[in-house]
């Protein structure tokens, strides 16, 4: 979950009584409020978030995940052992979501770590929810197995 966080673009939360979704860069995760995680997960992109409210903190619990993620900008890899621990809460007067992450993988590391990323701007309550094209960079760059762009064999117009 890391690695999601480092994104570009601006990210939308919207909240219900029974979950949170995320919307950032064309992707969107699910976190679960207030249950249990599932008996039997089925290993995914993003794993299978669980969330609850530590006062004004919004503590996110994943597992579940697939091995076929980075955790960071530097591909760094792991393994379907991976667990992830966030914090995320509003700091610097609603300016600023910060969002703390501990990483736990005895598969890929000999110990837990963790980390800070804040995310400057992108706090506002009146924010809409907007498209965004992706189609112009749609690269498989780390050979992940995105579809291609399609391409016409010749000019429609």
């Amino acid at each position: 979950m890391p690695a999601f966080h480092l994104n570009p673009g601006p990210m939308h939360i919207i909240q219900t009584d029974r979950e949170i979704v995320l919307f950032l860069a064309g992707r969107e995760r699910h976190i679960w409020l207030n249950v249990p995680h599932s008996a039997n997960i089925k290993p995914s992109w993003y794993g299978e978030s669980i969330g609850h409210y530590e006062g004004d903190t919004l503590v996110v619990d994943t597992i579940g995940f697939n091995d076929r993620t980075f955790v960071d900008s530097y591909r760094t890899p792991h393994t379907d052992k991976l667990h992830v621990v966030e914090r995320l809460r509003v700091i610097d007067n609603g300016n600023t979501l910060e969002v703390a992450f501990t990483v736990d993988d005895p598969g890929a590391f000999y110990q837990s770590w963790s980390g800070t990323r804040n995310a400057i701007g992108v706090v506002n309550a009146n924010n809409r929810l907007n498209e965004a094209a992706c189609a112009e960079a749609n690269d498989d760059y780390f050979g992940i197995g995105l579809e291609p762009v399609p391409v016409a064999e010749k000019p429609e117009f």
